[in-house]
């Protein structure tokens, strides 16, 4: 079994040291080119998106008029939340 020795100790420390500010100069090289590609994937997923939606409702006849009768027939019901109770004060 071996014992920890000063030496042993600060030599540890040193390479943590030296592999915090490699990692940190690493980070500041490369970063900003990896956060660069993630938005310009980001960017063509939505115009990729954009495109389709527009070229489906361009396929759509546009001289057909599609009218719904369940939704003019049918007023919008409101929220029901409960009954109304008129509470009365009692002296």
């Amino acid at each position: 079994m071996q014992t920890a020795s000063f030496s042993g100790t600060i030599e540890t420390i040193f390479y943590i040291i030296v592999f915090y500010y490699v990692f940190k100069f690493l980070a500041r090289l490369f970063l900003p080119l990896l956060v660069k590609k993630v938005v310009e994937k980001a960017g063509q997923n939505f115009q990729q998106q954009y495109n389709y939606q527009n070229q489906n409702t361009q396929t759509q006849n546009k001289d057909e008029i599609i009218y719904d009768s369940a939704k003019a027939t049918k007023p919008r019901e409101t929220k029901k939340v409960g009954e109304y109770v008129d509470y009365e004060e009692i002296d």
